[in-house]
């Protein structure tokens, strides 16, 4: 039997036959893991509340034929605790948790950076000293540049023209000039494309000070990339509450 340790976060869970679930974990070592817990559903497993999602564990696993087995958790972070009972948190916390799924598609593949920014990304959240929608879209802006994706902001997508520049087009990757512009390009304000950048770069001063207006374009232009780049939209990005930020 092989034995291994890993560090992860619990991205999503499954039932499997009577008790058991299949869990999905994004981790330190070993990129995404699914492995079974067994008897994970009865009420008296002492797992089964250890391996719900945004739980941030340390995993011991053993190698099975199909799939690995997890024997041994220790719950680290406890996110979902300041999470789940919050509207606006949890349904962030959700598009954190599917887009680090969606962008982790080979298993064992090592993906050491997107973990970190999931791990960041809940630990923000469950904090909650900061916009859930601002947090959400640093997460969102930072793991497209892990994909190799990162939109042009500060200059044009196309020739490296310096901006900012008016025009912004998803397909071609950014931020265009007016020679580059597509038919059919955007043309947000340049106080959203200066918060997309604060966001991408952690100038929280900065990205804190935008209008409510600024953060629901600059929220949309975002998910239209993410979306671009998926080829799918994800499930969970539609319910997340935009609301007005309120520090109290």
């Amino acid at each position: 039997m092989s034995l291994y340790r890993d560090t992860g976060v619990v991205l999503r869970v499954q039932k499997l036959g009577e008790a058991d679930r299949i869990i999905t974990l994004i981790t330190q070592k070993h990129g995404k893991v699914r492995a079974v817990a067994k008897g994970v559903r009865r009420t008296t497993s002492r797992l089964g509340a250890r391996v719900e999602p945004f739980a941030h564990v340390d995993v011991q696993f053993y190698t099975g034929r199909t799939l690995d087995v997890i024997t041994q958790v220790q719950t680290l972070d406890a996110f979902g605790a300041g999470i789940i009972n919050d509207y606006q948190r949890y349904t962030a916390g959700c598009a954190v948790l599917e887009t680090a799924d969606r962008m982790s598609a080979e298993e064992g593949e090592p993906v050491f950076r997107l973990y970190l920014l999931v791990a960041g990304a809940l630990r923000a959240l469950a904090d909650g000293q900061r916009d859930a929608s601002l947090v959400l879209d640093a997460f969102l802006l930072r793991a497209l540049a892990f994909a190799g994706w990162s939109p042009a902001i500060t200059e044009c997508a196309r020739c490296g023209d310096p901006g900012p520049h008016r025009a912004f087009n998803v397909n071609a990757g950014g931020s265009v000039c007016p020679r580059c512009k597509p038919p059919g390009s955007a043309s947000p304000a340049y106080e959203v494309l200066t918060l997309m950048d604060a966001l991408a770069n952690g100038r929280w001063d900065t990205a804190e000070r935008a209008t409510d207006s600024s953060r629901r374009e600059a929220s949309g232009l975002v998910a239209a990339l993410l979306q671009w780049h998926l080829e799918r939209q994800l499930r969970s990005l539609p319910l997340v509450e935009r609301r007005p930020y309120d520090p109290a």
